[in-house]
């Protein structure tokens, strides 16, 4: 059974007040809040076992090195990978696909190849390919999507050329919510030679995630998101394909031999773990895939799902509110608008309650253009939220409307 108050009771901030309210925390999609396990976890580490990792003969780092080997074997069976040689640590979803632009962008990329994302990317999945085009004169394509927040795949079928070269996708929009079908994208840009890069950040959260079974290249997530500690990420890639690619930093851990006359590389991953890493965070993140695989992944979608379904019909009963984005598969995501009111001012007053939502472009200023707006509101659902929660939101909503009906 789903036990809601035995979740909640897991993540200690749940219980703060703002402004004297109890905290409404609907902001999972920027950050999620961690569990007490993890903040657990990482503090012993810290108190009894600091120590660098990978370079150390005595106790403490031998004990940092297991534990951070044994995160990496639990990622590689979270996301279904083959080996653990295929996971790589980051800072986040962000240096992951900035690491594969550049990378595999020198590898694979020359003048006049191309390179297709979406309407619908955040921009950490935009701007590391307009930089490769800068440096190798690439082209950018994209792929559009209608009002209802669904990719055109027609429009996407007429993209693919023999010089596309890499498509990056998200798997879960930011903003709309949208569970993009991203098997077919695969298998459509592998029929034309075509490389993948799934940007997951939004989904590792909330779905099942295989990266065998979607067949993808490249996927990349952040910790944060995940009930993890902020700071850390993870790249996966194809172990054939990882090898085929440069090194992106140079410095300590990244390499085999070092002379003046040549330097020779580590083998996969640590070939791309150039300098210390964040070894506790990377504990840290361990731990929240164990706790989410512990309540069941499935488990939590059922819930999001009803979040979803009941905020949407509650919210659409708020004169003058629009959300934007109701596609047929969708994640626990509502951004909205109400029409006269800025969308700060909407935030705003919403803190003032205890409310926490982002507000703005939400890092996806394309999207905002395709619905000529300037910014949004977004309520995203998570493990530990209820629907009680989603009654004040709309409750304050509604008051909010009724007060600035101008």
């Amino acid at each position: 059974m789903y036990d809601i108050h035995k979740i909640r009771a897991d993540f200690p901030i749940l219980e703060e007040k703002i402004y004297g309210k109890p905290l409404v925390y609907l902001d999972n999609g920027a950050t999620a809040q961690r569990p007490r396990v993890v903040i657990d976890k990482m503090t012993e580490y810290y108190l009894r076992y600091n120590s660098n990792v990978h370079r150390g003969v005595h106790y403490l780092s031998n004990k940092c090195t297991d534990a951070n080997e044994e995160a990496r074997r639990i990622i590689q069976q979270f996301i279904g990978a083959a080996s653990e040689k295929e996971i790589i640590f980051t800072r986040g979803t962000t240096e992951a696909i900035n690491l594969v632009a550049y990378t595999f962008g020198e590898a694979f990329i020359q003048e006049g190849d191309e390179i297709i994302v979406t309407e619908m990317e955040h921009h950490a999945d935009i701007v590391p390919w307009q930089m490769l085009y800068e440096r190798k004169g690439a082209r950018l394509k994209v792929i559009p999507f209608d009002d209802k927040g669904e990719l055109r795949l027609d429009e996407y079928e007429k993209l693919l050329t023999d010089r596309v070269k890499l498509v990056g996708v998200a798997y879960v929009s930011n903003v709309l919510g949208t569970e993009n079908p991203v098997r077919e994208i695969i298998a459509k840009a592998h029929a034309v030679g075509a490389k993948v890069l799934v940007d997951a950040a939004q989904a590792v959260a909330h779905l099942q995630v295989d990266v065998r079974q979607l067949d993808c290249d490249f996927l990349a997530f952040s910790g944060h998101k995940l009930y993890g500690p902020t700071g850390i990420g993870v790249l996966y890639g194809k172990e054939a394909l990882l090898q085929q690619m440069p090194p992106w930093q140079g410095g300590g851990e990244m390499i085999s031999e070092v002379r003046f006359e040549k330097t020779t590389y580590n083998e996969l991953p640590f070939k791309f773990e150039a300098g210390t890493p964040d070894f506790i965070g990377i504990i840290g993140l361990g731990e929240a895939v164990r706790y989410v695989e512990q309540i069941g992944r499935e488990n939590i979608r059922r819930h999001e799902q009803a979040l979803l379904d009941y905020a949407t019909g509650r919210m659409k009963q708020i004169p003058r509110l629009r959300i934007y984005g109701e596609a047929a598969a969708k994640a626990s995501v509502i951004s909205f608008q109400i029409d006269g009111i800025h969308h700060f001012d909407l935030g705003t007053l919403l803190d003032q309650m205890g409310i926490a939502v982002r507000t703005g472009q939400l890092c996806a200023e394309p999207v905002m253009q395709h619905y000529g707006v300037t910014g949004m509101v977004r309520a995203s659902f998570a493990m530990y939220n209820t629907p009680e929660e989603i009654d004040k939101l709309c409750e304050v909503l509604g008051k909010i409307e009724k007060m600035l009906n101008i």
